[in-house]
């Protein structure tokens, strides 16, 4: 009966939003060509365009792809299916295949050694993944009536886009309403010498026909720190450069375990150091020059690719946004939105890595879209709740968190009105194989008073995207420490140590998880 209403409601929002549409458009006389325009083909453009488009409004999608500095171009579906999140996952799967092959010889397994990775073979399958998805992108859109268009967009006024395509072609379009979703890129340190030059970034590296080689990996954002953990794992030689602290952000006794562990799984870090200079050796190899922060002494080496992974920058100055009224902050060159992922334009749109004070993730992108569409749609008056978004570094040990980190929870409530259980935990998949498990760590945030409620909940081991994705759902349920300690673990997995946790760091009891 529930699914039956569940139909017909759906049947009906669907008869009125079409009926909705049809009034806008004629109603005005046909003064727009679109209800929604949407500029950016990622994630969450494609997401609210055919969200839209499925709730009858007249939708079109412009999207074009500037070639990187090495000249890297890709296709329809942004940076997570292109040179993100896609492209990296499958890399970082082809690294723990390499462990896993370790592994099967104390499982038994005869495997003829020595055991050697192919980077082309690597690099094709996952390029040729890639561009399925680009062409399953455009299917959807077509199969919308989502009009597609390859062309880049800047705004002449709050309904007007110029469109120009790469051949010089332009025309322009009005829309109703307008959404600005066009992400963001890797920023390179311009003032080192040799950095644009010779240097590369994670837009160029999953499209590389040819093995990266020996790489220095400047920056130890996620980024960063994911790309050196899969080139360690398939074999290169890795060096990750760290001004400061990694992982930024997110909690730092969390981004210890995980840089710890790289470190013993052959990564090598260079702490407090800036790059200099990189300069071409007629050999080819590139040679970096860098300072210790700590001895002001210069250092050398060379590598053969040098990945620059030191943040992103949006893509918002070729839109003309400031020239027709939208305000971007003054540091980060962002889109100021409110609540309603309205800009100070009433009828232009922002979300996504676009958008001022918004996690740069495609799920909350994708969601963030499919509501603003209903509510364009006049179907929804719901806004995207961007608190207790979890996520996963998928480092050779991964991390997942949801919630506040504990330094988060301790300027917010103080460090005597929060309490943190921990665990250190042995997976099972580690004891025949003799893996050392040093760091693989829970921890869970609490508040003290009333009844313990969860503010954040954090976990290096296997799977630590499955295991954060499900304890993700309790956190917005509101879900307390008696509650977790109430849940029955499936047995035996790395998640049921959750269920398990119980001693405090305010007892300074051994944490070590002992048993099966």
């Amino acid at each position: 009966m529930a699914a039956l209403y569940s139909r017909s409601r759906l049947k009906l929002l669907l008869r009125s939003a079409l009926h909705l549409s049809n009034r806008t458009l004629t109603g005005s006389g046909g003064k727009f060509d679109y209800d929604l325009l949407v500029i950016g083909g990622g994630s969450g453009g494609l997401a609210c365009s055919k969200e839209a488009a499925q709730l009858g409004q007249k939708v079109a999608v412009l999207d074009y792809v500037e070639p990187s500095v090495r000249g890297t171009k890709w296709g329809l579906g942004g940076t997570c299916v292109n040179v993100g999140c896609i492209p990296k996952k499958l890399m970082h799967q082809a690294a723990l295949l390499g462990s896993a092959v370790k592994d099967a010889q104390k499982y038994g397994w005869q495997i003829p050694q020595p055991v050697s990775h192919d980077w082309a073979t690597l690099a094709e399958s996952v390029q040729n993944y890639v561009k399925s998805l680009n062409w399953g992108h455009r299917v959807q859109l077509q199969d919308r009536k989502v009009k597609y268009m390859n062309m880049k967009g800047s705004l002449v006024d709050d309904h007007t886009v110029r469109c120009l395509s790469s051949r010089g072609k332009e025309m322009t379009v009005t829309a109703r309403n307008i959404l600005i979703a066009t992400g963001g890129r890797p920023k390179y340190p311009t003032h080192v010498p040799g950095a644009l030059e010779f240097g590369i970034s994670s837009d160029d590296l999953f499209w590389l026909k040819e093995t990266p080689g020996k790489t220095l990996v400047v920056g130890a954002s996620y980024v960063g720190l994911e790309c050196a953990g899969f080139l360690t794992g398939i074999g290169l030689e890795a060096t990750v450069m760290v001004r400061s602290i990694a992982l930024r952000g997110f909690d730092q006794q969390m981004s210890r375990l995980v840089t710890d562990y790289m470190q013993g799984y052959g990564t090598r870090f260079c702490w407090d150091c800036v790059p200099k200079k990189v300069e071409k050796l007629p050999s080819g190899l590139l040679q970096v020059t860098w300072t210790d922060s700590r001895t002001g002494q210069d250092h050398q080496d060379t590598f053969n690719s040098v990945l620059w992974a030191v943040g992103r920058a949006p893509e918002t100055g070729t839109l003309n946004l400031q020239q027709v009224g939208v305000e971007l902050d003054g540091d980060t060159r962002k889109v100021m939105v409110a609540d309603d992922e309205r800009t100070s334009v009433p009828n232009i749109y922002a979300i996504g890595d676009i958008a001022q004070g918004r996690p740069e993730l495609t799920p909350t992108a994708i969601h963030a879209g499919k509501l603003l569409a209903r509510r364009l749609a006049g179907l929804s008056s719901q806004l995207m709740d961007y608190s207790n978004v979890p996520t996963t570094v998928f480092t050779p040990l991964e991390y997942g968190c949801v919630g506040l980190s504990e330094e988060e929870a301790e300027r917010r409530y103080g460090k005597d009105k929060i309490e943190v259980y921990h665990a250190f935990y042995k997976p099972l998949e580690f004891t025949v194989a003799e893996r050392d498990s040093s760091q693989c760590y829970i921890k869970v945030v609490c508040e003290r008073d009333g009844d313990q409620k969860v503010v954040g909940l954090h976990f290096t081991g296997l799977n630590a995207g499955e295991v954060t994705q499900g304890f993700a759902l309790s956190l917005r349920c509101g879900l307390s420490y008696a509650q977790l300690r109430d849940s029955v673990g499936i047995h035996p997995t790395c998640a049921e140590e959750l269920t398990k946790i119980y001693i405090t760091k305010r007892s300074g009891l051994d944490a070590t998880v002992t048993g099966c």
